[in-house]
Order: C-alpha cells, then structure tokens, then sequence
C-alpha cells in the first residue's frame, strides 16, 4: 500500500480509500464487516462514509452505513489503526427524512449530525469530518455551467465563514480533528483557504469530488488548486458507478448491478459516454489489462490525488480494486488515454 499526506498535516493517508456507501443497501453488515476486514488486512487506513449513507438514500436505510462501520471499528477493537471520514449533508428539499426542510449548514443543523453520525460510529472523534455539498447555490452533483441562483436562494445561504466557525467550535470540543470539502467548486475552495488565512478557521485538508476517466471537470480550475494549496483530491466515483468496467455495454444489464438496481443512477450511461467507456475497454484488452483496474490506476496516479474511493459490493470486486495499485501505467498507454480524451471530452460530468 502506498501512503500520502492528508493536506498540510503529517497524518499520511492510504493512497486507496475504502468508500462504504453500499453498506446497508447492496451490503448486509456481515458483508460490510468483511470488505472492511480485507481492506484494513491490505494496508487501506482511511475509510469513508456519511450520515446520508446508504445510497440511494432513503429514511428506512438513513444512518445504516455509519452503523455497520460503528460494530465493525467496536468488535475489532481497531479504531486506533483507522482514519475515519464522514459528512454533514447540506441544504436542499431530495432528504426530508434527513433533519426536514430547514437542513442548512448552520450550527444546529452540523452539531446535530455530528452528533448522531458520532453515537453510530461509535467513537468519540472523526477525523476528517466533509461538507458533503455547499450551501450556498452553485453548480456541481454533475452540472458544469454555473447560472447565477434567485436573490432569494442567495440570501438563504449561510456564509462559508459561519459554518467554518462551527466546525472549528468542534474541532476545541475534541470531536472532530480536521475538515473536508466535497462536491465544491474552485471558487469555493479557494473562498474556504482565504478565510482560514484571514480569520483563522479551520483550513480544509481535502476535496471529495467525482474524478474517472469519463469525467475530468477537476482537472479544469481544481487541479492546480488541489496542488499549489496542499489540498488534494479524494477521487469518488473513480469507476462512473461501474460503467468502465466495461460490464454495462452493449445493453448488458447484470443482475446485480448498480445502474441495473437503480434505474437514477444515469449520470455515466448516455450515448457519449458508452462510446468512451467501448475505447478504454477495448484499450485496456489491447493491453492484456482489466478496464476497472485500468481505470483505477488512472485515477490514483494522477499527482493531485491524494486518495481514490474505491466501493465494491463482493469480496472478489474489492480483490480486482486492490490489484490496481499494482498497475504501473507506461507513457504510451497514457498517451493512449489522452488520446481518447481529446475525441471524448468529458462525455459523462
């Protein structure tokens, strides 16, 4: 396993994470239990989760994913050996089972989930605690052009600098050690590392947005960021729900997976997007390579990638995930992918 720095700090995180948002929905907890056995057995610290865990998310599963990794970290006894990731949602009307229509990021709103995501987990502190999305209106969850919001919506918005002002409340209270940023915008990054400069809040360590081949948006005002600022990337979604494994083309619908359980899972099935995954498959074949394994090597080689979020629903597909670190990718093979690229830019953001 390899080991890189979170951020500024001298905490060294593996350079694949353990995502767990299949827990509670695709994966029973003695299912959860054994994914996180075989990656703590590999060499993985840092698993991550949040309190809208499982996905798709739905009030009679809410809260299932921190509790299965809550009796996993208890019976093990192995919380010392694990750096510990979740997530306070933020605002919007799609989780009414999730603290109602007035979720902000506000200080009741984020005491109240750490609160809760704490008691399941188990635990006392988490280590990196994520704005899973901003408050205020802006583009991402897939949207690239930003459209200014209504004056109203703006008004509604709580201040970057409040919310950074809680979390360092909670940070003094011991019950959080560092904080995240997730599906955020270069604006907003840079807004988050201003204010920690100019008020002395919180600086955040990290930014958790979607990253894969079909999907480089990062890579446009991100990147440089994520370099220049020691704020790295935690890759999600480093597969399109799947998608490049290649087991999706054709119309083939295999019982079991994710797009074919969850019809709204549609984000990297549209028809540029199949024809981009048909060439990284049939490059990764032309290589005597796995495409999924291809496609993870990728992602986690790129030098603004602090850790890639890996998710399985089998033993077998966490095995395939955790050989990819293995796979050294040649400057022909790369060129190769580039090339793709520029037919196919970023067909599925």
């Amino acid at each position: 396993m390899q080991y890189r720095p979170l951020g500024n700090t001298d905490l060294k995180v593996s350079a694949l994470c353990l995502g767990t948002m299949t827990f509670g929905e695709q994966n029973t907890e003695a299912e959860a239990h054994a994914q996180l056995d075989r990656a703590l057995a590999a060499g993985i610290n840092f698993i991550d989760t949040a309190e809208m865990y499982p996905v798709p998310p739905r009030a009679e599963t809410q809260g299932l994913t921190e509790q299965y990794l809550g009796s996993w970290l208890q019976s093990r006894g192995c919380r010392d050996r694990v750096i510990l990731a979740s997530k306070v949602a933020g605002p919007g009307d799609w989780l009414p089972h999730l603290r109602g229509s007035a979720r902000r990021l506000d200080r009741r709103n984020i005491e109240t989930a750490l609160d809760e995501s704490l008691r399941r987990l188990g635990t006392d502190v988490i280590d990196l605690y994520q704005l899973h999305w901003p408050d205020r209106p802006t583009n991402y969850f897939g949207q690239l052009g930003y459209q200014p919001a209504p004056e109203a919506e703006e008004r509604a918005a709580v201040p970057l600098a409040e919310t950074l002002g809680v979390l360092a409340d909670l940070i003094a209270a011991g019950k959080i050690r560092h904080v995240g940023l997730s599906n955020e915008t270069p604006w907003g990054l840079m807004q988050a590392l201003a204010l920690a400069e100019q008020q002395g809040l919180p600086r955040v360590l990290s930014i958790q947005n979607p990253y894969n081949l079909l999907n480089r948006s990062f890579e446009i005002g991100l990147a440089e960021i994520a370099l220049r600022e020691r704020c790295g990337l935690l890759a999600y979604s480093p597969l399109a729900f799947g998608v490049l494994s290649g087991k999706y083309l054709d119309g083939q619908r295999p019982p079991e997976g994710r797009i074919t359980r969850f019809a709204r899972f549609s984000r990297y099935s549209n028809p540029e997007a199949e024809r981009a995954t048909a060439d990284y498959v049939a490059l990764a074949r032309r290589h005597g390579l796995d495409p999924a394994q291809l496609a993870l090597a990728w992602v986690t080689s790129r030098p603004f990638v602090t850790s890639n979020i890996i998710g399985a629903t089998t033993l077998e597909q966490l095995e395939s995930n955790l050989a990819s670190l293995e796979l050294e990718l040649s400057d022909a093979l790369i060129a190769e992918i580039e090339a793709i690229h520029q037919r196919q830019p970023n067909p599925a953001p």
